[in-house]
């Protein structure tokens, strides 16, 4: 399936029905009351988070939601029906934008947000009876239904966001860490889309890491794809930083991290300040154990080396970020397995 992380709607919630002015008129009863029933509500449209949609391409492709109107009251005190709501299921994580202002962001599972609420049913004749007005004639009429526009923008949930330059091993590392099977291959930009991986830590606790197109040198201004897909990491509470230790077109490790951290503060200084766990993958290749201790060196921190390809350091990294998701939800800065906590 298409995936779409940003789209427009329009809903229009249906009117409410109108009120009936009727009088029971029997051969017994000369004087028989008033009969006229309330009108029905009409139907609002209401968005529900739900976890099993990924992706706005259903919204995309029809745009446009509209709920019927209640049927007008009748005689003998009968009701007009109420017209059913419209149910419409976005992933969780969608926020709302009417104009410029967010007015709905539903954050979790099973969230419900009422985007255009039904027109209340008018009043019929019996409801205005009384002691003194024994014969009422007033009604009202049905309140009227609601037309809104909103963009809608999806961000995903998840704990971590893996982020590197294309090739950096992320695609393998997301499949080694999790269920995940994104495509993977010898080419820049195999990743077109978001894909979100369950990691689990063997003691029955999991973590959703959010893996994104790679960011290259330019992307704030936008060239290449990542940048427009970092929304989908600004909700997480720590990066994954992943660097390729030896990359093949000879590029300096610490220039390549610099250029990502560079682009990050260019999209938004909040994200660039999130913790990160800097992550060197390619431990297995010749020469990588010197490689490490310059780039450990010139990054002036310490950096956790990994093979994506064989698995080594792996249950490392996953004792770090169970830490660093700790740290994050306790509101402090992350500090990983060995003293990786750090800033970018």
């Amino acid at each position: 399936m298409e995936f779409v992380d940003e789209t427009r709607v329009m809903v229009r919630s249906g009117k409410g029905g109108d009120g009936a002015v009727a009088f029971r008129r029997e051969r017994n009863l000369p004087l028989g009351g008033p009969t006229g029933g309330d009108g029905g509500n009409g139907g609002s449209v209401v968005f529900v988070a739900d976890r099993n949609a990924d992706t706005l391409l259903p919204i995309a492709r029809t745009q446009q939601y509209a709920a019927g109107s209640g049927e007008p009251g009748k005689g003998n005190r009968r009701h007009g029906a109420s017209a059913p709501d419209v149910l419409v299921a976005v992933p969780v994580g969608t926020v709302f934008h009417e104009g410029e202002t967010p007015v709905a962001d539903l954050d979790r599972d099973g969230a419900r947000w009422v985007a255009a609420e039904g027109g209340r049913g008018g009043r019929g004749n019996a409801s205005f009876a009384s002691a003194v007005n024994r014969s009422p004639r007033e009604f009202t009429y049905g309140g009227e239904g609601r037309e809104r526009r909103f963009r809608l923008e999806l961000k995903l949930i998840a704990d971590a966001g893996l982020l590197g330059l294309p090739n950096a091993g992320k695609s393998t590392l997301l499949s080694r860490l999790s269920a995940a099977r994104p495509k993977i291959a010898e080419y820049p930009f195999t990743t077109l889309h978001p894909q979100l991986g369950i990691v689990p830590n063997g003691f029955g606790r999991e973590l959703v890491l959010a893996d994104i197109p790679g960011i290259i040198a330019g992307a704030a201004e936008g060239a290449g794809m990542g940048l427009q897909f970092l929304r989908h990491v600004e909700r997480c509470g720590f990066l994954l930083h992943l660097v390729e230790l030896l990359p093949p077109d000879g590029s300096d490790p610490s220039v390549n991290h610099a250029i990502v951290n560079r682009e990050l503060a260019a999209h938004s200084p909040a994200l660039a300040a999130k913790p990160q766990i800097l992550v060197a993958n390619k431990t297995d290749l010749t020469g990588a154990e010197d490689a490490i201790a310059k780039f450990s060196a010139a990054a002036g921190k310490p950096i956790l080396g990994i093979s994506a390809a064989t698995g080594a350091g792996l249950r490392e990294l996953v004792s770090a970020m169970f830490a660093f998701r700790l740290e994050a939800r306790n509101g402090g800065e992350g500090k990983g397995a060995g003293g990786t906590g750090m800033r970018p």
